[in-house]
């Protein structure tokens, strides 16, 4: 059976290559991409495992599976150089067992890494990365999907650290304790925090001192500038469009995608039809219009790729699967993006930004955790006890460490700026 499977891949390839010799644009595309990773900052193939399968992974084929939007032959076939794999819990379980379930995802993420070896090779490191590109795998890196996961901890941000994560979203489509969600600029949900509340600042600057990514896909304007103003690491947005082109709230608008050409950060491109067009039809076409105006407005240092495959029920006509992707990269090529531009749409933008994340956290790690919990009466409700604090009310809003912390990366951001 596998034989057959491994058959039917290297014949897609064979149809592909047939396919591309007809077509220079694709031809050079596939070319590229040989040269070059593609990171794609999204895909929830790990949620769909959860949904469909409980996560009892040997239950499960991922050479044969053809009910999600990836599988290995996709993965192959669409030239996958690197993954951030989305551990994904929705926000029913905040206050409740957000935490389990989110490591939860991490292990699928492991086990499938275990189970797959001649095709994933799990990393953490722009390092990593390009190791496992010239292996010929895709590298499988870690990004949790809301901040809902950490139920309010830094201990348990620090030790997701540990387990691999390399980026958080700060918030899903739910507030948070310390953070406002995408759908207070909607006005479906009210502001609690006007952006970020202390320790939601507190957790930017332990994200830094970590090296972790933060993530701005889902947050509202208020939170993506605070996030700018006081990071001294780029940050991405794993999986969001362009507003201009599709007024939806959870794209980003011009102002913000300056900001992030200013401090080098990332926008990779989601692919939903909703985020696309503001429909629920769209057209490759279409989403390439998203890369065309973030590199426009922001220019082609800050695009990338966020298809967000496995984690939405409508996707554009072409891009129906991962196996797909080359072909907004031929569509590049054809609206006269150069060679340059494209790899650095591909996946030396996402290294950029990595690399540099890891240089803000080699500079801080003679700074200590930030150990200062969030205060209790912010998080208090009937699922949680209070062991540990002295007084309900305590829970410093910053101690001197972490305005030592802030000041610090306020000062890593200008002297980053004025280097670069």
């Amino acid at each position: 059976m596998l034989s057959k499977v491994i058959s039917a891949a290297y014949l897609m390839l064979w149809i592909s290559s047939c396919a591309a010799a007809e077509d220079p644009y694709m031809t050079r595309a596939l070319q590229l991409m040989s040269e070059t990773p593609l990171i794609d900052g999204h895909n929830d193939l790990p949620w769909q495992l959860r949904i469909r399968f409980n996560n009892e992974l040997n239950k499960v084929d991922l050479n044969t599976l053809d009910t999600t939007h990836t599988n290995i032959p996709k993965i192959k076939e669409g030239r996958l150089g690197a993954q951030f794999w989305s551990a994904y819990v929705p926000c029913e379980s905040q206050y409740k067992d957000a935490v389990r379930q989110t490591l939860e995802q991490i292990d699928v993420v492991h086990r499938m890494c275990q189970k797959y070896p001649e095709t994933f090779m799990f990393a953490t490191s722009s390092h990593d990365i390009m190791t496992a590109f010239s292996m010929n795998k895709t590298a499988s890196l870690i990004g949790v999907e809301g901040g809902h996961s950490l139920d309010s901890s830094l201990g348990t941000l620090r030790l997701m650290y540990q387990l691999g994560v390399r980026y958080l979203t700060l918030t899903h489509s739910c507030n948070t304790p310390w953070a406002d969600n995408w759908l207070v600029d909607t006005g479906a949900d009210p502001s609690e925090h006007n952006g970020l509340s202390a320790f939601g600042k507190q957790l930017i600057a332990e994200m830094n001192r970590l090296g972790m990514l933060i993530d701005l896909a889902h947050v509202t304007q208020a939170v993506m500038h605070q996030v700018l103003d006081m990071s001294a690491a780029p940050v991405i947005f794993s999986h969001s469009s362009a507003y201009s082109v599709c007024p939806h709230k959870r794209n980003v608008p011009d102002d913000v995608l300056r900001r992030v050409n200013e401090t080098r950060g990332i926008v990779m491109v989601n692919f939903y039809n909703d985020y696309v067009t503001c429909s629920k039809t769209a057209t490759l076409s279409d989403v390439a219009d998203h890369f065309d105006h973030i590199k426009k407005v922001g220019g082609a240092g800050i695009v990338g790729f966020g298809g967000d495959y496995d984690g939405v029920g409508r996707l554009p006509e072409g891009l129906e699967d991962v196996s797909k992707v080359p072909k907004v990269v031929a569509e590049l090529l054809r609206r006269g993006w150069s060679d340059v531009d494209v790899k650095a749409a591909l996946g030396n933008n996402l290294l950029r930004v990595l690399n540099q994340t890891e240089r803000v956290r080699d500079g801080l790690r003679d700074k200590s955790p930030d150990d200062v919990p969030i205060p209790y009466d912010e998080v208090k409700n009937t699922c949680r006890t209070s062991y540990g604090y002295q007084t309900l009310n305590t829970g410093a809003v910053h101690s001197l460490s972490t305005l030592g912390l802030l000041l610090t990366l306020a000062l890593h951001a200008v002297i980053t700026l004025s280097n670069s």
